[in-house]
């Protein structure tokens, strides 16, 4: 049966720049069928829905995001500010979740940043020990690229002194040449890896409950930027997640060495139509600046000439290259320092082409960039997915490891979009020391004012408009990930919007990541309200 709804009395920012400012549309089965002044709207019968005068924008899109993993998080120790501040809160924590939980259960948590620690150094075996010698602890740095864990854990996996560095890894050391606990890179799958996989149900279940809490944010469009095909494939996952509730439609990039192993059989998975669809393949090219594993060149300040750690070979970027090119889908490449960025586009310049509809290679974060890739990168069409919450969040581990200097020129946004580079936004939650890492307003803000949290100048000269700032994370998402029928309220398109409490383009600008979703609309139908409304 079909539906018509008329939405009135908005101040609605299309994102189309031909016809940016509305304030009323018709929805049709779901999609605008027109949009513009009040008084120019056609004759219509149907539902008439008054938005009384409150800021409207599109869906956002989080362009580079790991849901499945955020969802899990959720039920782990928060080891992020204020709940947190050392170590010994750490142990704390730790003891509080084993008395209410199974004797027996692997213990973990997400989000520790040591430059945010009173001891200003991460959490090691022996100081997690201290909580519980007799189960497994795991705590995932905010980067989630390190991981420090407990004696019982190194024990279970086996990992003792002559446990050798795998390959795009590193095993933390004492004097001695035993283990500290700290994993960083691919070591991290030696523990990861013998810890309990929970049923598809029961993460289809998490990915469905957490869903509403994106609705709050406002995030009508996903992605899941490592994706698995084992020990449960997570295709099955996100498919399983719709049923049971989750209202997002979903982008899934797969781990080069899964994606390998996925049945390409059924061409309905490349389906850009359907709510659940393989977008592409990832890979990484090192790993973070706050973990000192990124790929750099100067070096990390500190003692010592440590370049970060290089995660792939140009063989393998291009193998999984033409593999995308195959299926029709995109490349996405992890690289945040210098010499990462400069590999990945060195190897794709000017031969990212496969796609006509989108960028076929996607750099994602592109913190350190250096003016050839920027110009590079420019002229092969590679895409870049920045964050700017992280230099927001984690000022601490960028000044320590990178200098002021440095920090400020990095993630240099409006360079970017002058080189003509296609640019999309996104939260990459939950790698991020942030307690509400999925928020995009705390990223706008960032973006917008080149502040960190604490009021630290991090680039005054990169500060970009707040008008500039919601279209890459709206539209230009969109062209980015390739969801279609998204990011712009026009006709034709899925009318996915969000009704704000405060009108963004008139706040304060530093009072942007405090505006909240007042209601959240998928194909025009209501699927969030915030309480008290």
């Amino acid at each position: 049966m079909s539906e018509k709804r008329m939405f009135v009395n908005a101040k609605i920012y299309t994102v189309d720049m031909e016809n940016k400012e509305a304030d009323a549309m018709v929805v049709y089965n779901g999609k605008i069928s027109w949009i513009g002044k009040e008084k120019d709207m056609p004759p219509v019968e149907g539902e008439r829905v008054n938005l009384n005068g409150r800021r409207v924008l599109p869906g956002f899109i989080d362009a580079h995001f790991h849901p499945l993993l955020l969802a899990e998080t959720s039920k782990q120790i928060a080891c992020t500010l204020p709940g947190v501040q050392s170590i010994y809160d750490f142990i704390k924590a730790v003891r509080q979740f084993r008395e209410e939980h199974a004797a027996d259960a692997w213990i973990e948590g997400w989000g520790y940043d040591e430059g945010k620690l009173q001891e200003g150094r991460a959490p090691n075996r022996y100081d997690l020990d201290k909580a519980a010698e007799d189960v497994p602890i795991v705590l995932t740095r905010t980067c989630t690229h390190i991981i420090s864990v407990n004696s019982k854990a190194l024990e279970i996996a086996g990992i003792t002194k002559g446990t050798p560095d795998p390959p795009g890894g590193k095993i933390d050391r004492d004097d001695q040449g035993e283990p500290t606990g700290i994993l960083r890179e691919s070591a991290t799958a030696l523990v990861k890896d013998i810890m309990p996989v929970k049923s598809l149900e029961k993460k289809a279940a998490l990915l469905a409950e957490y869903s509403q809490i994106l609705l709050s944010n406002g995030v009508t469009g996903i992605t899941e930027m490592m994706a698995d095909h084992q020990p449960i494939d997570f295709y099955d996952i996100f498919q399983a997640a719709v049923k049971k509730g989750m209202k997002q439609r979903a982008a899934l990039y797969y781990n080069w060495k899964e994606f390998q192993q996925l049945d390409l059989s059924d061409p309905g998975i490349f389906d850009k139509e359907q709510p659940v669809y393989i977008a592409g393949i990832k890979l990484f090219a090192d790993g973070s600046i706050s973990g000192q594993t990124a790929w750099v060149n100067p070096p990390f300040l500190g003692g010592g000439e440590n370049y970060g750690i290089s995660t792939t070979t140009q063989e393998e970027l291009l193998a999984a290259g033409e593999a995308a090119k195959k299926h029709g889908i995109q490349l996405a490449v992890h690289a945040m320092g210098e010499r990462a960025i400069d590999q990945v586009v060195d190897t794709f310049y000017k031969q990212a082409d496969w796609l006509d509809d989108a960028p076929s290679v996607r750099i994602e974060h592109v913190s350190l960039p250096t003016d050839q890739a920027l110009q590079r990168a420019a002229e092969s069409g590679i895409a870049f997915v920045t964050q700017p919450i992280f230099l927001y969040a984690e000022i601490e581990s960028y000044i320590k490891n990178l200098g002021e200097e440095r920090t400020r020129t990095s993630y240099p946004v409006k360079t970017m979009l002058g080189k003509g580079i296609q640019l999309a936004f996104s939260s990459d939650a939950p790698a991020t020391a942030w307690g509400d890492p999925v928020n995009p307003f705390f990223g706008l803000e960032s973006a917008v004012n080149r502040k960190a949290y604490d009021g630290m100048d991090i680039g005054q000269e990169e500060r970009i408009s707040i008008e500039t700032a919601v279209e890459l994370y709206t539209k230009a998402a969109q062209e980015v990930t390739r969801i279609p029928s998204v990011g712009q309220l026009i006709p034709g398109n899925h009318a996915d919007f969000i009704v704000l409490e405060k009108d963004i383009f008139g706040a304060d600008k530093a009072e942007i990541s405090q505006i909240k979703v007042k209601e959240t609309y998928m194909g025009g139908v209501m699927v969030y309200r915030r309480k008290g409304d």
